[in-house]
């Protein structure tokens, strides 16, 4: 079994420990806010005071965060994993950001005689409790060789998709498609309603036909009643679609569906709702249907 540490314990990455853990490998873990953590260290995850402490216990370090100033704030200055690194180690970083901010990371960690690669995931808690979450990893291939086991304890679906930088923008060309399906899904539910069927109706007939997606299928029904803790707020999903219309611009791709569905992320925050699941874009529309949830 590995020496593995991890930075991030929010909501997927907790679980990612705990799936870890299970699985026998020993782990040291880090969180900004440690009471966050407890029950992991109560479960066996080792508590590491900071991201250099972390790397410095560990082979593999994953990390987990939500924007490119968390990963720079990990990474950098004296107490940052990359002070941390020795010859050999490798960093699996699975948040979400730019191609470009985890190439940079990844010279870092070179120039440490270390490794990075990006390896976001596809799916949610429910589909990590399950077994059935997608990896992506971008990165060398000898890398990506060595740090697969260890993968597939999180995964099981595990892809190489290129080079650094690549996982991120295949994880970014999914998650627009995440925010357009629950734009159309809060059409569909919103225009059944509206014509006399109940919403609970419709939320079972649409997440049981033909456009059933797996994401329609778990979060549809956060239209009826939104999750205590969002799974993956307002504020997330509009910096991954932001990062989707950046690239497209480089890339000179229209991506007019996810425009749109990023105005009602903005309308939502509008609305004070930024603190809630992504799938409060429904209570955008009902408003200005007219509708109330």
């Amino acid at each position: 079994m590995a020496k593995l540490g991890f930075l991030g314990l929010g909501v997927m990455g907790s679980q990612m420990v705990a799936r870890l853990l299970d699985k026998g490998h020993t782990v040291t873990g880090y969180n900004r806010t440690r009471s966050k953590a407890e029950w992991l260290v109560g479960r066996g995850m080792k508590w590491g005071d900071s991201p250099r402490a972390v790397a410095a216990a560990s082979d593999f370090i994953f990390s987990m965060v939500t924007n490119a100033e968390a990963v720079k704030s990990l990474a950098e200055g004296p107490d940052g994993y990359l002070a941390g690194l020795a010859p050999g180690k490798v960093i699996i970083d699975m948040s979400t950001v730019s191609p470009a901010t985890s190439r940079a990371m990844a010279a870092k960690a070179r120039e440490k005689g270390a490794d990075l690669v990006d390896s976001p995931v596809s799916g949610s808690v429910i589909t990590l409790q399950e077994g059935k979450l997608s990896v992506m990893v971008g990165g060398r291939r000898e890398t990506f060789d060595r740090v697969l086991p260890l993968l597939m304890d999180v995964g099981p679906k595990v892809s190489y998709v290129g080079d650094n930088g690549l996982a991120l923008a295949m994880k970014i060309a999914i998650n627009l498609s995440l925010a357009v399906q629950m734009l159309a899904f809060s059409e569909g539910v919103l225009l059944a309603e509206k014509s006399g069927i109940s919403r609970e109706v419709a939320v079972d007939v649409l997440t049981n036909s033909a456009i059933a997606s797996p994401m329609v299928k778990y979060r549809g029904p956060f239209v009826l009643k939104l999750p205590a803790e969002a799974w993956f707020n307002v504020n997330m999903m509009q910096k991954d679609m932001l990062l989707a219309m950046e690239m497209g611009r480089a890339l000179d791709v229209p991506l007019p569906t996810t425009a749109i569905s990023n105005e009602f992320l903005t309308a939502a925050r509008g609305m004070g709702l930024v603190e809630q699941d992504f799938a409060v874009m429904f209570d955008v529309l009902a408003h200005m249907s007219g509708v109330k949830r």
